[in-house]
C-alpha cells in the first residue's frame, strides 16, 4: 500500500521586541499572546515599564521571555561614571546606531565598558527570576562583531542557549511585499554577512537558532497583509517572525497578531507555534 506523503514540518516563533519599553507595548504583548499568535517577547531591562513587564510575564508562564540587549537608542543599566564612553550623563546610549556601531568596532577603549554593561543587563534579567528563553539585540546589535564576540566568550556564564540569528530571506520577502528597496537590500546584505560569520560559532557553542528570521526587512511594517502572505508561503523548518506591537505607535503590528484571518491560517497551514525554548 502506498503511504501518503508526509507534510514537512513548519514551526514558527512569533516574537515581540521591546517588551518593557512602555505600558502600551506591555499591554499589546499580553493581549497578542492571550488572543493572538504571539509566543515570545524580548525584555528591555531598562525600559520605563520594566517592572510591569516582569510582573505580567510571571502571570503568563506560557510566554517565553528573552533578553533584548540594548546598546543604542535606550538606557543603560550601569551609571554614566562606570561607562562614560557609552552613555551621556543621563545614562542614555546614542540615538545614532550606525555611529555607535562604528565606535564599538574601532574604539578599543570602549570594549571593556561594553562588556561590563552587557554583563549588567544579563544580571538584571537573571534577578527577575524569569527563565531566559532567548537573547537578541535592540536593532539586532547582538550580531555586531564586537558585541557578538563578547556574547560568544561569555555564553556559558550568562546561560545563553538560544539566540536570534537574523537572516531574513530577501527573495521571499520581495515576493511578499514591495517598496523601501534601498533599506531592504542593504539590511539583507549586512545581516547575511553577519549571519554567515556568527553561525559556525553558535554551532560550536551548541546555541540553537531558527533557520530564518522574518521582520528585519519590513522595518515596522509587519501588518496583516504581510503576515497573511508570509504564513501562506512559510518554508519548512523553524522560523521566527518578530514585530513591535503596541497599542499606539505600531497598532497595525498588534492588529496583525490578533487578526482572526491570521489566527485561522496557522492551523490551516499546519503551522506549529513555538517558543525558542522549544527548539
Amino acid at each position: 500500500m502506498t503511504m501518503p506523503p508526509v507534510s514537512p514540518s513548519r514551526r514558527l516563533i512569533v516574537n515581540a521586541d521591546d517588551f518593557g519599553r512602555s505600558r502600551s507595548i506591555n499591554e499589546a504583548v499580553l493581549r497578542a499572546h492571550r488572543q493572538g499568535i504571539l509566543t515570545t517577547a524580548s525584555l528591555m531591562v531598562n525600559g520605563d515599564a520594566f517592572d510591569e513587564a516582569v510582573a505580567l510575564a510571571k502571570q503568563h508562564p506560557t510566554l517565553g521571555v528573552g533578553l533584548h540587549l540594548t546598546l543604542a537608542m535606550g538606557r543603560s543599566t550601569l551609571p554614566h561614571a562606570d561607562i562614560p564612553g557609552l552613555v551621556n550623563e543621563r545614562g542614555e546610549f546614542s540615538d545614532d546606531p550606525v555611529g555607535a556601531g562604528f565606535r564599538y568596532a574601532f574604539a578599543g577603549a570602549l570594549h571593556p565598558q561594553l562588556e561590563r554593561e552587557m554583563a549588567a543587563q544579563f544580571a538584571k534579567f537573571r534577578a527577575t527570576g524569569l527563565a531566559l528563553d532567548h537573547v537578541n539585540g535592540h536593532l539586532n546589535l547582538h550580531l555586531h562583531p564586537r558585541v557578538f564576540r563578547i556574547l560568544r566568550s561569555r555564553a556559558r556564564e550568562w546561560g545563553i542557549t538560544r539566540m536570534r540569528l537574523t537572516r531574513d530571506p530577501f527573495w521571499l520577502n520581495a515576493r511578499l511585499d514591495g517598496g523601501a528597496w534601498a533599506y531592504r537590500v542593504s539590511h539583507a546584505l549586512i545581516f547575511s554577512l553577519l549571519g554567515l560569520r556568527a553561525r559556525p560559532a553558535l554551532r560550536q557553542l551548541g546555541v540553537r537558532h531558527t533557520d530564518r528570521v522574518f521582520g528585519l526587512l519590513q522595518n515596522a511594517r509587519v501588518d496583516e497583509r504581510y503576515v497573511t502572505r508570509l504564513l501562506a508561503e512559510l518554508p519548512p523548518g523553524d522560523s521566527e517572525l518578530y514585530s513591535h506591537p503596541s497599542l499606539d505607535e505600531f497598532r497595525h503590528e498588534f492588529d496583525a497578531l490578533v487578526s482572526p484571518q491570521v489566527r485561522a491560517l496557522v492551523p490551516a497551514g499546519n503551522i506549529r507555534l513555538i517558543r525558542y525554548q522549544d527548539l
